[in-house]
């Protein structure tokens, strides 16, 4: 079965059930989940342990030392950053296979520097109601996955 392969990237992630629910939904989604060092935890975390509850074994994870190490991985990869800068909504985009859907840390979001990075081929929002600061980390890439997803025609789904 083949399976339309959309990556999913946490820039410097530090609440550990946020990188337990995105491996959860990697996992059920196909997506691959790649992490950002540093971590603002371990692979030990009892929460990212519940959160990811026995996924682990089925998410494709993979943990990059830096910016340019996970941008290097994914060398012809279209790179879309979510941020509360951006004004174009994220289902304004017409996602393709193996599009990187990018968000940054939980407290502060993404740094200016990897915002504007000549990787980033777009800044894209989730429409939110005013004078909210952002949505969870977790539900941000959930609500995009399944949306690129969706547009891919949810490709592998049963």
């Amino acid at each position: 079965m083949h399976m339309s392969k959309l990556h999913i990237v946490f820039d410097n992630p530090v609440i550990p059930t946020n990188t337990g629910n995105a491996i959860r939904t990697a996992a059920v989604t196909g997506a691959s989940l790649h992490l950002i060092e540093p971590l603002g935890f371990n692979f030990d975390d009892k929460h990212l342990k519940r959160a990811g509850l026995d996924y682990h074994d089925l998410a494709d994870l993979q943990i990059h030392s830096d910016f340019d190490a996970c941008m290097n991985a994914l060398p012809d990869a279209r790179v879309f950053a979510f941020t509360t800068q951006a004004t174009t909504w994220f289902t304004d985009v017409e996602y393709q296979e193996g599009d990187v859907l990018l968000f940054g840390t939980e407290p502060t979001g993404l740094p200016e520097e990897h915002r504007n990075h000549p990787r980033v081929t777009q800044e894209v929002r989730i429409p939110m109601v005013p004078a909210r600061r952002s949505m969870n980390l977790s539900n941000c890439a959930s609500t995009a996955v399944y949306e690129a997803w969706r547009q891919l025609g949810f490709d592998g789904a049963v």
